[in-house]
């Protein structure tokens, strides 16, 4: 069933002797999650508006305070960077890092490594045994169909550099910084979907007026997720191998192009929904999908198989998830229900 927005409009009812209220719309109590009992706060501005919103919960961190990480030491490596970035892309604005032991040097470019990883992160404080990051993004710029469009372009330019290092045999000397920008903007839409699942009026701001749209985004993010990191890895194959795969390179590029295509097709229906066009899409995957199976079939040389099991693998994968993403497609289509498809009988 559509959203639809509540009426402006409330009648001021009398409750009791000497006070009034005013009832709450329902879609916007159910996405705060509000049950009768519960208590809500409010701000007044200047020109006479409310602010309202609920109160926090119990043991709920205090806005703007850091989110503190305290341990003797850290010697594993990897750990501080997975810290950084899962608070990050959960939401919070600054993480500092406390330890009993002076932080190695390591230690600290993994940090300073983290910190470059996430859009709008610096370190502002840098102490023998204290590290403090901040973020200095502001969320409600950075609205969730302009991040999803961002991920379509740089996913493009994964196949656009393949198709040219097969055309050409060369190496690529873009392929660190596509990477690199995979998991800025990636992390940004995770980020996203945190803060607006937690900030209603966030979530309107930044492209997601029903609250059962943050469901099929987190579906929509973690499956470009997975499309950035398997066509990162066909273009890593590629590069690896500039001589040549075999004589598959035809058959790859061909359907490098259909996948870019596709792609293109779904991210579309996907912003502006289009039942005709989405069921389109769904059918394109589908069928992508058969054709990328005959690139380890029977005519492939013996000694480039175990390479090119490889890209059918990845590609295969990659049509699936294409595939997700036309039926969410199809799903914000039928869901607006302005539109019928007359399907031919068989």
């Amino acid at each position: 069933m559509a959203y639809v927005t509540p009426s402006r409009e409330r009648r001021v009812l009398k409750a009791g002797h000497s006070s009034i209220a005013v009832t709450l719309p329902k879609p916007w109590a159910e996405a705060m999650n509000l049950r009768p009992g519960d208590i809500v706060v409010f701000d007044q501005n200047d020109d006479g508006t409310l602010y309202l919103k609920p109160a926090p919960t119990p043991g709920e961190p205090v806005a703007g305070s850091p989110y503190l990480v305290q341990a003797h030491n850290f010697d594993t490596p990897g750990v501080l960077t997975r810290l950084v970035v899962g608070a990050y892309r959960v939401g919070h604005d600054a993480v500092e890092i406390r330890t009993a032991m002076p932080l190695s040097a390591e230690r600290i470019e993994e940090l300073q490594a983290a910190a470059r990883s996430l859009l709008g992160v610096s370190v502002v404080a840098q102490e023998p045994n204290r590290i403090l990051l901040q973020n200095f993004i502001d969320p409600s710029k950075y609205e969730l169909p302009q991040l999803v469009q961002r991920m379509k372009m740089i996913l493009i330019a994964f196949l656009d550099e393949s198709e040219e290092m097969l055309q050409r045999r060369s190496h690529s000397r873009r392929l660190s910084s596509l990477q690199e920008e995979t998991v800025k903007v990636q992390a940004l839409l995770v980020r996203q979907l945190f803060l607006a699942s937690r900030d209603w009026s966030l979530a309107r701001r930044i492209g997601s007026p029903d609250p059962r749209q943050l469901l099929e985004w987190r579906v929509v993010v973690q499956t470009l997720e997975e499309l950035g990191e398997l066509l990162g890895r066909v273009a890593l194959e590629v590069d690896r191998a500039p001589a040549g795969l075999g004589g598959g390179e035809g058959g790859l590029a061909e359907i490098l192009g259909e996948l870019r295509s596709n792609l293109k097709r779904v991210v579309e229906v996907l912003m502006r929904p289009s039942l005709s066009g989405a069921c389109e899409a769904y059918g394109d995957s589908v069928r992508l999908r058969s054709s990328v199976a005959t690139l380890s079939g029977p005519g492939s040389k013996d000694n480039a198989k175990p390479r090119t099991a490889v890209f059918s693998s990845a590609l295969d994968r990659a049509c699936t998830s294409l595939t997700t993403l036309a039926t969410v497609a199809i799903d914000r289509a039928v869901a607006i229900g302005n539109e019928t498809v007359l399907v031919p009988a068989a």
